[in-house]
């Protein structure tokens, strides 16, 4: 019985970890991780006597290992894939915000010497006009 015990917890721990990316997706729309293979298949439980009991036990057991090694093998993949995509988000961000500040920066430049060029002529005229 102490096994079935440790099976039981086991499942529970798996049930309770975290998808991979956090988000649900459409069904439509989900991503699968290929390079993973199938994900295994829960089996059928069967205790309707000892020894199906014991045998249903083994199948649980054998699922368990199979589907520990699939998440991982998923968690990995995905992990893999998402920092792929931000690390290319990063770089168009960064090569957009290069653009932007170039822009500023000039527009600053710009502000500066039409400052300094109206100051110089409200000097030479005495601040006469406007």
């Amino acid at each position: 019985m102490r096994k079935g015990f440790f099976l039981v917890c086991g499942v529970a721990v798996m049930a309770s970890l975290p998808t991979a990316g956090g988000k649900a997706q459409a069904a439509t729309t989900a991503w699968t991780a290929s390079a993973c293979g199938a994900e295994p298949t829960m089996p059928s439980m069967d205790v309707s006597s000892v020894e199906h009991y014991n045998a249903s036990v083994d199948k649980a057991t054998a699922y368990e290992k199979a589907a520990r090694a699939y998440n991982s093998c998923v968690a990995r993949t995905a992990n893999k894939e998402e920092t792929a995509i931000s690390n290319e988000a990063r770089e168009k961000i960064a090569h957009i915000h290069e653009g932007s500040a170039a822009v500023q920066k000039r527009i600053a430049a710009n502000f500066s010497r039409m400052t300094a060029t109206l100051k110089t002529g409200s000097s030479k005229f005495g601040g006469a006009s406007h």
